[in-house]
């Protein structure tokens, strides 16, 4: 019978010690890549649907939106009830709002100002997206009863919340 080599009984020795050694680590947990942040909103009235780009493609379609009691035609006065058409910016954030979360529109820019003066008329402001009112139960609200802003559904503006920052482009048409 032969006898093992020294390099035999090295190996036999180290075996015990590699065993007792730590399993190597376990790969991290695959993470769902971040939400990319939100460039541009188009809104379009007559479909009721706010679509939010991020590098020029579509990353979210929000649909049945909500919009003033009057919801056709340019919001050109206070109290029409008239939600604004054309170029603004998301300007602003409320997040202790009426409504669930809110995101206010630049309305009225400067043209909307001079035409309501130009009549003696005050051209109103504050028109948001936002949620449904607080403390409504689940769901929305039925039909269009906002003053003039444009209403999503409460988790549909929690996410476009995290998403949008303040000066981000908004169009909205017809």
């Amino acid at each position: 019978m032969r006898r093992p080599g020294a390099s035999t009984l090295l190996l036999a020795a180290l075996l015990p010690v590699g065993a007792c050694a730590p399993a190597p680590a376990p790969a991290p947990p695959l993470v769902p890549a971040a939400a990319p942040a939100v460039e541009y909103l188009l809104v379009d009235k007559s479909e009721r649907t706010l679509w939010a780009y991020s590098r020029g493609k579509v990353v979210r379609t929000y649909t049945g939106l909500q919009f003033g009691d009057a919801m056709f035609g340019h919001k050109q006065f206070e109290g029409d009830e008239r939600t604004p058409e054309g170029r603004y910016v998301i300007d602003t954030r409320n997040p202790d709002s009426r409504y669930h979360l809110s995101l206010r529109i630049s309305y009225p820019n400067p043209q909307d100002r001079a035409y309501a003066a130009s009549l003696g008329r005050d051209p109103g402001g504050d028109i948001f997206l936002h949620g449904q009112p607080n403390g409504l139960a689940s769901g929305r609200m039925q039909g269009d009863w906002t003053d003039g802003c444009i209403a999503l559904a409460n988790h549909e503006i929690a996410e476009l919340y995290e998403l949008v920052e303040d000066g981000t482009v908004i169009d909205i048409r017809p």
